[in-house]
């Protein structure tokens, strides 16, 4: 239950991209970001921080047998390399959910959403990222199920925007957050069944990269248009 969902190599990307944020916000170019988030940058780089750390526990949730599964292998999707964990038990597929993927990204969120009285518009746009994250999941033998890296963060800037501009920043973060979640993970659970996965991670392997990214690239995409 305690594994990066990305190869080193890809996950040491997320962790200079985090860097690259910690920098930003201490010259202050992301500062205004952040605000319009609601929190301060230090709370930001915390749970951005925390999101990487936790993306290596899963808590389980239930199990079913598997006639096979894999087991310590990288399988590849879209370019990137998502990791299968060893398995040393009877084969079967273990439902989790993931601590910086799924459970972090969850709160806050919520947190979001109650502190800017956004309940209506944040529903509209978790569920328009939910439809559209759900058509181009993609059932990933080894994995589970998994979506472009790119998909998140870019889909939920735009519908972001197109619903409440001046909110924009957090309709980004919960909608691309929530949606994700419930379009690739949730709404496929049934799908998991057969696809040889040790562990069907909810926001983790083939969704935590997406979400991570909707964290920074989409909340900063949505912001700048605050701007013009």
């Amino acid at each position: 239950m305690q594994y990066f969902p990305l190869a080193w190599p890809f996950f040491a990307i997320l962790v200079g991209l985090f860097l690259i944020v910690v920098v930003l916000i201490q010259i202050n170019v992301l500062r205004y970001v952040y605000t319009r988030l609601g929190i301060s940058s230090g709370t930001a780089l915390l749970l951005l921080f925390a999101s990487l750390l936790g993306s290596y526990i899963n808590i389980p949730v239930w199990e079913f047998p598997e006639r096979e599964v894999r087991s310590g292998q990288e399988v590849i999707f879209f370019g990137v390399h998502y990791v299968v964990p060893v398995v040393i038990e009877w084969p079967s597929t273990v439902v989790a959910v993931n601590v910086g993927g799924a459970v972090i990204p969850t709160l806050l969120s919520l947190y979001l959403l109650f502190k800017n009285h956004l309940w209506i518009s944040g529903i509209v746009t978790t569920a328009l990222v939910a439809v559209i994250v759900h058509m181009l999941a993609y059932p990933v033998q080894g994995v589970g199920i998994a979506v472009p890296i790119f998909v998140p963060p870019v889909v939920t800037a735009i519908v972001a925007v197109l619903i409440a501009r001046e909110h924009a920043a957090v309709l980004a973060y919960v909608g691309g957050s929530l949606g994700t979640l419930i379009g690739a993970d949730l709404l496929n659970l049934g799908v998991v069944r057969g696809l040889g996965a040790p562990v069907a991670s909810i926001g983790g392997a083939g969704t935590f990269d997406g979400i991570f990214l909707t964290g920074v690239l989409a909340v900063l995409l949505a912001s700048f248009s605050r701007r013009a």
